[in-house]
């Protein structure tokens, strides 16, 4: 994984830090030194060193011959998250939408050619793919990656789905190109996106987009369903007029979030404005 900078400023031991932390996952949780090493393609030592000092920050904790994450990691993605404001925001509709549907609702976000999960509510049922914060999954198998992939430009619509899945899943099946713009070109002129069985099967989902202040997407919200339970029909129908108005009020209120006023002050005394 190490070795891909090539600016002047760019720092090889931080990168190789963060690979460190980005081998483990929920089919990992557990990693030995020779595990690690194997996975971020690091000497033996280099693994050893960036593990005990992970450790020693809280990030790592040993258990015998074996490494896991610590709950500090969690720290590392809030405060993303946070930043924006996002989660505020969007908590009390996602439950209200979620109490009025019986159906699990996620905000995710583009990273690369993957949707990352920013926020979820979630109801008990037996889904074939586990969903966290933090879950990546490809964006054009899913309708949240199709609502973000649809608010891209040609240009950067391109660079995006030119770069590598990092969803830790096998390789789907390459979409046909013109078949997906011709999907996305729909998104686009409807306002929603529709995923079928597509990521994986039995699950069903629709999403809608969520936009800032100055009406730009910069999140998708959906409903998902298993396939066996719900028909698209049921999920167009009903639960889709209910997810455009919630994921609007969240647009409402995100944008009366971020023109709000605010000052912080300086540990000199000094009033610096922040947006």
């Amino acid at each position: 994984m190490a070795g891909r900078g090539s600016g002047p400023d760019f720092v090889e031991a931080l990168a190789r830090g963060l690979d460190v932390l980005a081998c483990f996952d929920a089919g990992r949780p557990l990693l030995s030194l020779t595990e690690v090493a194997a996975a971020t393609g690091l000497a033996r030592p280099t693994a050893r060193r960036l593990l005990l000092t992970l450790a020693e920050l809280g990030y790592v904790r040993c258990e015998g011959t074996m490494f896991a994450l610590t709950p500090k990691v969690l720290r590392l993605g809030t405060a993303y998250v946070s930043s924006f404001g996002l989660w505020d925001v969007a908590r009390p509709h996602l439950v209200d939408l979620v109490s009025k549907t019986g159906e699990s609702s996620s905000m995710a976000q583009l990273d690369g050619s993957d949707i990352v999960y920013v926020a979820r509510v979630s109801v008990p049922k037996i889904i074939t793919l586990r969903v966290d914060i933090g879950t990546r999954f490809p964006a054009p198998q899913t309708s949240q990656g199709k609502v973000l992939l649809a608010a891209l430009s040609p240009e950067e619509l391109a660079a995006t789905l030119a770069q590598p899945s990092r969803s830790g899943l096998p390789p789907f099946l390459p979409r046909d190109p013109a078949d997906l713009a011709e999907e996305l070109r729909a998104v686009r002129a409807r306002g929603w996106a529709l995923a079928d069985e597509e990521l994986a099967p039995g699950i069903r989902s629709v999403a809608v987009p969520v936009r800032d202040g100055a009406g730009k997407v910069r999140a998708a919200m959906n409903v998902t369903v298993h396939a066996s339970e719900t028909s698209v029909e049921k999920l167009l129908d009903e639960y889709l007029p209910l997810l455009l108005r919630a994921a609007g009020e969240v647009s409402a209120d995100w944008a009366l979030w971020q023109s709000r006023p605010h000052v912080e002050l300086g540990g000199t005394g000094n009033v610096a404005a922040a947006g």
